[in-house]
């Protein structure tokens, strides 16, 4: 089994299911103690604003802030370079724990022994 899992979620609310599977898993992982990051691209950038994940609801899935808590206690949260400038995101906008980075740490953190990659 893979001690570390990188997961590279690009869905936000327009794939709700997608989405939160992606933030189940990294939370689920995390709480079994496998080395979790979580990278939010796409329109799941917007999950590291304060307050976004609060606005996020899918029937019968867990809530979205809790998760997110979860991983921001026991892992580690990335915001995508890019993703953040399309936005016109920067480090004072998103909630604390997040950190902003680009391809480059993703690509490195993949790639690393040990390491399951999983994109949703």
């Amino acid at each position: 089994m893979a001690k570390k899992l990188v997961i590279k979620v690009t869905a936000g609310a327009d794939a709700p299911e997608r989405c939160s599977q992606a933030f189940t898993v990294a939370a689920v992982a995390v709480a079994s103690g496998v080395d979790v990051s979580l990278w939010l691209t796409g329109e799941s950038a917007w999950f590291a604003v304060p307050g976004r994940a609060a606005e996020f609801g899918l029937p019968h899935a867990a809530p979205l802030p809790d998760l997110l808590d979860s991983l921001l206690a026991g892992g580690r949260v990335t915001l995508c370079t890019q993703c953040a400038a399309r936005r016109d995101l920067t480090e004072k906008d998103v909630i604390e724990g997040v950190r902003i980075a680009g391809a480059q740490v993703f690509v490195q953190e993949a790639l690393a022994d040990d390491t399951q990659a999983l994109v949703y």
